[in-house]
């Protein structure tokens, strides 16, 4: 039986992992902490792992405070760029005792989608990404979206494609998006959404579109519960859980 602490367990997204955790056979919601409670309860209820979806302000404090306590995490909060990540890595330290895994997405559907974009991209000579999300989200574009990009440059740069073609000279509105590693980001936040996210890709004669919709955000739970049960055994740092699909 796996002791779950939740961070953020008044948030949509942390409600929802309380309620898969609670109905998990092999696991016990320990303990639900929100903003305004102390993170000792953590310890205080001998949780195991910690689930965070909290805010980019605050989720490197938590970490750093569950690492320094002996207490594996698994973070699904937005804002994490390679410092950060970098940093999490130092706290974790050269020989670590616990384990973190840090995704972009939990989705099983998204991170198959990611990974399909990365095969694709080294066959076409352009690609662009197009992110929708609910407009309480407060980070654009999406961790799932950078993720995404920095995957399909990797995987052009390996394959020696060139630049992709684009003959804007001058986009003062921003019309083009933004830019992540060379390719382009247009994030899209309206009412009527949770996570959506499309990456279109073209070349001579056809165009080619992959696309990932969560519907709600039980579609994140599988893989939440895949990443509480695996962090135990893998100490230091995991960013992503595709080779937990594996």
């Amino acid at each position: 039986m796996i002791n779950v602490g939740v961070l953020g367990a008044r948030g949509r997204m942390g409600q929802a992992v309380c309620e898969a955790v609670a109905e998990a056979d092999d696991m016990k919601l320990a303990a639900a902490v929100d903003h305004d409670e102390p993170l000792e309860t953590l310890t205080e209820a001998g949780v195991d792992v910690v689930v965070d979806f909290t805010l980019p302000g605050v989720v490197m404090d938590n970490l750093a405070w569950c690492i320094d306590h002996g207490l594996h995490t698994v973070v699904g909060t937005s804002g994490f760029d390679q410092a950060r990540l970098d940093r999490v890595g130092e706290m974790l330290g050269d020989d670590p005792e616990v384990g973190s895994i840090i995704a972009p997405n939990f989705g099983i559907g998204a991170v198959l989608m990611m990974q399909f974009a990365a095969k694709a991209a080294k066959h076409f000579a352009s690609a662009e990404i197009i992110e929708t999300h609910h407009p309480r989200k407060v980070d654009a574009p999406s961790g799932t979206a950078v993720h995404t990009a920095r995957l399909i440059a990797a995987a052009r740069a390996e394959a020696d494609l060139p630049e992709m073609p684009d003959a804007t000279a001058e986009d003062a509105t921003g019309a083009r998006g933004g830019e992540v590693d060379g390719v382009h980001v247009h994030a899209i936040r309206s009412a009527g959404y949770v996570a959506s996210q499309e990456v279109r890709f073209g070349g001579p004669g056809e165009r080619f579109t992959i696309s990932h919709d969560s519907l709600d955000r039980a579609s994140f739970m599988p893989g939440v519960l895949l990443a509480v049960r695996a962090v135990p055994s893998l100490p230091g740092l995991t960013i992503g859980i595709d080779d937990l699909l594996d």
